[in-house]
């Protein structure tokens, strides 16, 4: 067991942080974890007073910790002052309530602490809509230790029967009901966005999905291929609703990119069925951006993770998933380590595997992009002869597809070998049916 107390000048909602090393369930270390569960609390503006590994040999049903192991932190509490204990791992409804009772303190387990958190940062209709039914879904197994008017219904006759039983009941079912209407107002989006795909099909612009372990620097990649500003900062889930932005590859070929929620480790699953509608966009994507934070010690174990929840995320029939690795953070690397992340990467970038940048200083941002239209430019090549009076036509290709080859000859004309998805060649044809070969 180790621990250490925290010293903080600015009062905010004092917290202990705990958390519970089972060794066997991941290959991370437990000091990597512990620290991004103190930055999970801190993402939630928490004071932590305190924070703590605890090795667990096996768990105690009604408290997860032994009684003596639940006596000492309890110690530790006191000493910090605490009015909050984040638990860094799922807790049962009943382990919860009878923590909260030995400590005297509110408890927060691993799944409530991230929920409270993208309830904080959603922003869109849509982002508050999947918060609200993960959290629902949540909480109707919690009802003895969120809806506290139930303690006042209880009958005064000491049976375990009466007013407050039939009022918990009733909760469930009014829980169950709003679970119903939010399903549908989130199917309703999920027919939206299927709509809205169609449309940009018949523009068919190449998508390119981010996905990444929460803080690998998404929004700061998507920015720099952007120009836009999205809220980036040095914060667990700093983003949580998906941006979507049109940019231009090399060679003028138009591309849409969208930027998603961050992934983590023993994400809950309230929250990926929640957030299915957004997750399509992944599925949806010609190209998957694997942001990775290569200086992190735990880069490997997130990518894990990640590829973890890929798998949940369904591909269209037919549609092959590509994904491309981007390294990220380069500059926190010191020289030895940087040598060696660039070496490999540029081994894996000729097979499109990997590419190793900084968002932050825009290193290896142009060789990404080269790296990205090789990847999604796999549209047939189309030979075309352009009279003098047709720069619209000229320019209509270089607006919805990519030109690779152009030439003028003397009487004028000009030839271009452009690549256009097969929609898009359709269309040109349709508009300019007086082209020839």
């Amino acid at each position: 067991m180790t621990s250490k107390l925290i010293d903080h000048a600015v009062p905010l909602i004092r917290a202990v942080v705990i958390h519970p090393d089972r060794r066997s369930d991941s290959p991370r270390l437990a000091s990597e974890r512990l620290e991004e569960a103190v930055g999970l609390a801190r993402a939630l503006d928490l004071e932590v007073r305190a924070e703590e590994i605890v090795r667990l040999r096996g768990t105690t049903p009604a408290t997860l910790f032994g009684s003596g192991k639940v006596e000492e932190l309890a110690a530790l509490v006191r000493a910090a002052d605490a009015e909050a204990v984040i638990i860094d791992d799922a807790l049962t409804p009943v382990q919860q309530r009878n923590l909260e009772k030995a400590w005297e303190v509110k408890v927060i387990d691993r799944t409530g602490l991230i929920l409270e958190i993208f309830g904080r940062r959603a922003r869109t209709k849509e982002g508050r809509l999947q918060v609200e039914l993960a959290r629902l879904d949540y909480e109707r197994s919690r009802l003895v230790r969120t809806w506290t008017h139930l303690e006042r219904q209880r009958g005064g006759t000491g049976s375990t029967g009466g007013p407050g039983e039939t009022q918990i009941e009733l909760d469930r079912r009014l829980i169950a009901d709003r679970i119903v209407r939010l399903k549908a107002e989130l199917e309703e989006v999920r027919r939206t966005r299927g709509l809205h795909r169609k449309q940009r099909q018949k523009v068919p612009f190449p998508t390119i999905a981010l996905v990444g372990y929460t803080n690998a620097g998404k929004s700061t990649l998507f920015n720099r291929l952007t120009g836009s500003e999205v809220f980036a900062k040095d914060l667990l889930f700093a983003t949580l609703d998906t941006t979507q932005r049109t940019i231009r590859l090399p060679q003028g070929r138009p591309a849409i990119v969208a930027d998603t929620v961050g992934f983590i480790s023993d994400l809950p699953h309230e929250l990926v069925e929640s957030f299915r509608a957004t997750l399509e966009e992944v599925g949806e994507a010609d190209l998957i951006l694997h942001v990775r934070d290569i200086a992190s010690a735990d880069s490997d174990a997130q990518a894990k993770d990640v590829e973890t929840v890929l798998k949940q995320i369904e591909t269209p029939e037919g549609k092959t998933r590509r994904v491309l690795e981007v390294w990220n953070k380069i500059d926190l690397l010191d020289e030895e380590a940087r040598e060696a992340v660039l070496g490999q990467a540029e081994r894996l970038a000729k097979t499109g595997e990997a590419v190793a940048v900084s968002a932050w200083t825009g290193e290896g941002i142009e060789p990404l992009r080269q790296t990205i239209a090789g990847l999604i430019d796999d549209d047939p090549e189309t030979r075309l002869t352009l009279a003098p009076d047709q720069g619209e036509a000229l320019a209509w290709l270089y607006e919805h597809g990519r030109v690779v080859f152009r030439d003028t000859d003397d009487a004028g004309r000009t030839h271009v070998t452009v690549r256009l998805h097969p929609a898009a060649l359709g269309r040109f044809e349709r508009l300019y049916p007086d082209l020839a070969d």
